[in-house]
């Protein structure tokens, strides 16, 4: 009798660390997520399934071009790309990116897009265009747009966002299997 009892308390034991193990990972780790919406195509597909790391943020903050998962409001996370960094300038000019008024700076990420499409992908814009009305991303903020241009909510409409509401950079694609990979 005294054997069942300590296995059901072993049984109990594994359970409780086992659950407290998950939820310290979903907390300081990683958290899994899904795309909802076409915003980030071609990269990322609605309904893509996908692995947010978290603790990369803990050491430093997201670099130009990572895809983050930021709050947005009180109950929806968007998935967008860093495309501004704290102080620089922004502009915009038919389809070209140009970072800090230097040479246009290359996105790669969206070279079959720009190909496929002569239209025009990205609006032409300028940082006194954004909401917030500032010359530069200021200080502890960056500035995202959707790699889906004509058909996202970003810093274009929400203005500047600040790295505290990012929860943390889309690593892995996990589902659908065709999509398995790191996010580029």
């Amino acid at each position: 009798m005294e054997t069942k009892k300590s296995d059901w308390m072993d049984w109990i034991k594994t359970i409780i660390i086992t659950a407290i193990i998950v939820v310290l990972f979903r907390m300081f780790v990683a958290v899994p997520i899904v795309v909802d919406g076409p915003s980030m195509m071609p990269t990322l597909e609605n309904k893509d399934r996908l692995i947010v790391n978290k603790i990369s943020l803990l050491f430093s903050e997201p670099d130009r071009f990572d895809v983050v998962v930021f709050h947005a409001t009180a109950k929806k996370d968007y998935i967008k790309r860093v495309i501004g960094l704290p102080g620089d300038s922004i502009t915009y000019k038919d389809d070209q990116l140009y970072i800090n008024g230097g040479e246009a700076v290359e996105e790669p990420f969206l070279d079959d897009e720009l190909t496929n499409d002569p239209s025009r992908y990205t609006s032409n814009f300028n940082m006194k265009d954004i909401q917030g009305n500032s010359e530069v991303v200021p200080e502890g903020y960056v500035f995202v747009l959707g790699d889906n241009r004509l058909n996202s909510t970003d810093s274009r409409h929400l203005g500047y966002i600040s790295i505290d509401q990012i929860v943390g950079i889309a690593s892995v694609t996990y589902w659908p299997i065709k999509n398995i990979g790191f996010v580029n």
